[in-house]
């Protein structure tokens, strides 16, 4: 039985809370146009991943395709205002328009076909417009194809229609030099419109049903360049005119395979409707088998009948399929055929086009990913339809995925940007940043166990460390925003935080009511999400009590300021996603599409490095009090991913402030060796930050080191390390053994429930090991899975025949590890023991557990492993699908916790208020003392299944649900395709 309080999402707050301090720094901000050069003696790709209005980042990779050089000097100039402001990796100089880029000695000799990269940082007013000629010693390479522009001229940004709407699709596109465009795509959040090949590149989005919609627009070249545009955001009003309506309005379909849509009227009509399908335009090796004529009448129009696509033998390509009716609005929808697949594929494209399809509700209409399609749902979110970082980087993993089934990387493009978009803070979003002070990151504020230790105090007397990375990320990116996905955004705007804007610190694009950026866990490690009084991210002080939320948490907190917290699982896994993006993209010969995306994993895996430190920089190792030393270069980095970094400031520009924190825990659960392998190797993705390379490495090796020390005698992992006992730099236990100094702690982060008990970390973690063991054979990495593998091996339990299966549910440990320092090679760890204390049938834990499974089969030769990942596949496909995915029955027993009092009986469960304190929530919910999880979110009883949860509170049954949750989807499509593609079926 899962229970709503494991969530591995849950405490992404724990402690972040602090008082800001001042600095004072210059600002930049960012945003990206790519551009390049090519001749037959050498080659310049020209990019501007950063362009802030006002200053911007040019990137120069500069390619050799003659004889050796051994020196070389680039030259080339603007047509504007740009001026430089810095550079690395040559000597800059600038003459009026004209640049000059020399080699510096260790950069200076470059073969033939070798490369050099090499950047810089310019100031500019007016227009941007990138450079046409560039020279390497005073010849020039020859004309430069700059990568296309555009830009969708209509519909307009703001545009409304009424349901169910036609919305004309037209964009400008420009190609350079000798390359022609070759087509422009539209994308609804991640889904394909339709593409044209000729201006004004029209497409007419037909049947678009009520909703708030971002479009993007992607432009190809001759060459096989793309750029896409900036969103557009529009919205569609709902209407009663009679419509067609087809679900989903795009579906992928392997040749040989069957692909299906479905489709119903908008409204009853008064007679017998009849609904031709046919295909309208496209190839014609996709054809209509079944469905090509549909009869609705009065009581079944909104019952979906469905239309089978079948796919030829031989084809590739898409095809338009258009249902009509007299007197009716017709609906279009786009199939793609790919070349032939395996089952396991073809299982994988049939799960994609039911996540993917819009009426099943995985998404709102702007393309963001809900945490679950229902809405009734607690765990880490305290809501459904919340999304999470975590959910984006499914999302990212998901559309890499599908491009290597397909070949099409539009998909993870577009998910990479409107995951940019809408989970990265903006820099109206962070406006204080360039008040950051490195050699002060914050005040220290002590973490307490309980919630109703809070608010706490912060203090100065408590020393902090330098931070090590700030300047150098600056100079690299010429700005001090943060490139780190925030945690948690409530998508609806269920609270209604995003009402009122802060400076636009709240919202993604669009105005009062889009998506808002919030915050719930704040208050210690017993601190469940039953217990939390969720906030928005930018506090400008309108709800709550006077103080707005602040000091519930801080003491005499009481200026309007914004804060977010970074969970790095996440943002690793979306690095994870763009390294295989990277490699399958190359495979297929066409990395060129993937490349400014998997720039920009590198740009995240550089601030990710801030979970590599202690929260306040303090020195690692042995600490036992307050009093520890505060760190100084990598003196306070651990290089373990910890459960979070943070970073925030104050809301007003006069006298700002700004800080930034690490964590000094770090939970086995959140490591990533294949990222941080990615990271320091992969020459598409490594960092630009001169350390960061290095920091990547370590962090690799000590990750694996960690694994070794935490792997149990059956063979799971335990928890973790921390170098801050109990969050306030407290005494451990005696006797408590350590990793580098570290103090040991099964359940590192949050208590209730323990941080280690769910059998999801197991299966995520060491599917990471998994995959670095297949891409490198890395004997640590397999001795650790072989181990593990042979535990999980004998806790699973799968007839096919019968379809009865289960897998690890819960899990409790006992004894601790052996001290591991700087010297040690193994450990026995004698008496560090796991149980698996329940079972369950958590469908994106086993999906999880198939691909480790397969990944370490694949590369070891071991065919039980390989066999058992199969069949885990095989009894779900048969037992556990529905109509818009794959999902088992849960029983919530916590759900009594809705109404629950602080405190609880003899415990301090409940929603803790402090004495005196008062305020409200955006719909007037009252917040004080004695109110519940419910009282402060009473728009739940309005929830289409609360009566369920109603009985049970009146005494009735615990209540049963099948959620589908994004990322377990996500997984379990995913688990399909990587058993097709590593065993060819």
């Amino acid at each position: 039985m899962r229970t709503g309080r494991r969530s591995p999402l849950r405490r992404r707050l724990r402690g972040i809370v602090v008082t800001l301090i001042t600095a004072a720094f210059a600002f930049a901000g960012l945003t990206a146009i790519p551009a390049q050069a090519a001749t037959t003696q050498c080659s310049v790709a020209y990019t501007t991943p950063s362009d802030w209005g006002s200053g911007f980042t040019a990137n120069v990779v500069i390619t050799n395709l003659g004889a050796a050089w051994t020196n070389w000097t680039l030259t080339y100039s603007y047509a504007g205002s740009q001026t430089l402001a810095n550079g690395w990796s040559a000597t800059w100089t600038q003459s009026g328009t004209n640049v000059t880029a020399a080699a510096l000695s260790y950069n200076n000799n470059v073969a033939t076909n070798g490369s050099v990269t090499i950047g810089a940082n310019f100031n500019y007013s007016g227009t941007n417009t990138a450079p046409t000629v560039f020279a390497i010693n005073g010849t020039v390479c020859g004309g430069a194809h700059q990568a296309p522009t555009v830009s969708i001229t209509s519909p307009a940004a703001g545009a409304t229609y009424t349901a169910p709407a036609t919305v004309p699709l037209t964009a400008t596109a420009s190609a350079f030099n000798s390359a022609t465009i070759s087509s422009v795509a539209y994308y609804s959040g991640t889904t394909l419109i339709g593409s044209a090949t000729a201006a004004p590149y029209s497409v007419s989005w037909t049947g678009v049903v009520a909703g708030s919609y971002s479009l993007t627009a992607v432009a190809t070249d001759s060459t096989g360049a793309t750029t896409t545009s900036s969103p557009v955001g529009i919205t569609v009003s709902p209407s009663t005119n009679p419509a067609i309506v087809a679900s989903p309005t795009s579906v992928t379909v392997a040749q040989g395979s069957t692909g299906t849509f479905g489709v119903t009227l908008s409204k009853a009509p008064t007679a017998n409707v009849t609904v031709a399908v046919a295909r309208t335009s496209g190839i014609t090796g996709l054809s209509v088998t079944t469905g090509a004529s549909l009869t609705f009448t009065p009581t079944n129009y909104n019952t979906a009948q469905n239309v089978t696509i079948t796919a030829d033998a031989s084809s590739t390509g898409n095809a338009t399929f258009t249902a009509s009716a007299t007197g009716y609005t017709s609906a279009a929808v786009t199939a793609t055929e790919t070349a032939a697949k395996g089952q396991y594929t073809q299982d994988f494209l049939t799960l994609y086009n039911e996540i993917t399809n819009p009426a099943n509700g995985y998404f709102n209409s702007q393309g963001i990913p809900y945490h679950s399609v229902e809405t009734l749902m607690v765990e880490a979110p305290d809501y459904g339809h919340e999304t999470t970082s975590e959910a984006w980087s499914y999302l990212i993993w998901l559309q890499a995925t599908y491009g290597e089934v397909t070949g099409d990387w539009s998909k993870f493009n577009n998910a990479w940007t409107l995951m940019e978009t809408y989970m990265i803070p903006s820099h109206a979003a962070q406006p204080t940043n360039s008040a950051y002070n490195p050699a002060s990151p914050a005040q220290y504020a002590p973490e307490e166990p309980l919630p109703s230790d809070y608010p706490v105090a912060t203090t100065t007397s408590v020393s902090v460390g330098n931070d090590p990375l700030a300047a150098e990320l600056d100079s690299t990116y010429g700005t001090w925003d943060i490139y780190g996905m925030h945690w948690l955004e409530d998508v609806d705007n269920k609270y209604g935080f995003g009402d009122t804007p802060s400076g636009g610190c709240e919202l993604g694009p669009g105005s009062a009511n889009t998506p808002s950026f919030i915050n719930t866990f704040q208050r210690g490690s017993q601190e469940s999400v039953w217990e939390t009084v969720t906030q928005p991210t930018c506090d400008n002080l309108k709800y709550g009590g006077k103080n707005g939320y602040l000091d519930l948490f801080i003491s005499g907190s009481a200026t309007p300021q914004w804060k977010y917290t970074d969970a790095p699982d996440a943002d690793a896994r979306a690095i994870q996603a763009a390294y295989w993006a990277d490699t399958w993209a190359k495979a297929q010969g066409v990395e060129s599409q993937v490349t400014t995306t998997v720039a920009k994993a590198g740009k995240m895996g550089d601030y990710l490095r801030y979970s590599l430190f202690d929260k306040y920089f303090k020195a690692i190792g042995n600490c036992t009090s307050t009093s520890c030393p505060a760190g100084s270069g990598r003196t306070s980095e651990h290089y373990l991913l910890s459960w979070y970094y943070a970073w925030g400031g104050s809301l007003s520009t006069s006298g700002a402030w700004a800080w930034r924190i690490g964590d000094g825990a770090a939970h086995f659960g959140y490591q990533n060796p294949l990222a941080a392998y990615a990271l320091s190797t992969d020459t598409a993705m490594i960092p630009k930050s001169p350390t960061a390379q290095s920091d990547w490495s370590a962090s690799l090796t000590r990750q694996l080191q960690f694994y070794q020390w935490l792997q149990s005698s059956e063979g799971g992992i335990a928890g973790g390390a921390t170098n801050s006992w109990g969050g306030n730099y407290g005494t451990p236990p005696s006797g408590d053994s350590s990793f580098y100094g570290m103090w040991y702690d099964w359940e590192p982060v949050y208590h209730d429930p323990p941080s280690n008990q769910w059998f999801g970390m197991q299966t995520w973690s060491m599917e990471r090991v998994a995959e670095y063991y297949y891409v490198t054979g890395n004997a640590a990495a397999g001795a650790v899975l072989k181990k593990w593998v042979t535990w999980a091996e004998s806790q699973t339990t799968v007839n096919t025949t019968t379809g009865a299966w289960q897998i690890p549910s819960n899990l409790t440990w006992s004894g601790q590890p052996d001290t591991w320092t700087s010297t040690t090679t193994s450990v026995t760890n004698a008496n560090l023991h796991v149980t698996v204390s329940s079972y369950g049938q958590d469908v994106g834990v086993a999906a999880s557990l198939s691909k480790t499974l397969a990944y370490y089969g694949k590369k070891a030769g071991d065919t039980t492993a390989s066999n058992l990942a199969k069949s885990i596949l095989d009894v779900m496909w048969a037992n556990d699908r529905d109509s818009i995915g794959i999902t088992t029955p849960e029983t919530r027993t916590d759900y009594s916790r809705f109404t629950q009092v602080y405190p609880s009986g003899t415990n301090s469960d409940g929603v803790f208020i402090p004495s005196g304190w008062t305020g409200t929530m955006p719909d007037g919910d009252a917040i004080a003392p004695g109110a519940t999880f419910l009282s402060i979110r009473s728009w739940y009883k309005n929830d289409p299944n609360w009566s369920k949860v109603q009985t049970y509170l009146n005494g009735g049954a615990a209540p049963s649900f099948t959620y589908h949750r994004f990322w377990a989807q996500s997984d379990i499509a995913m688990a399909y395709a990587t058993y097709g593609m590593l065993f060819n079926m």
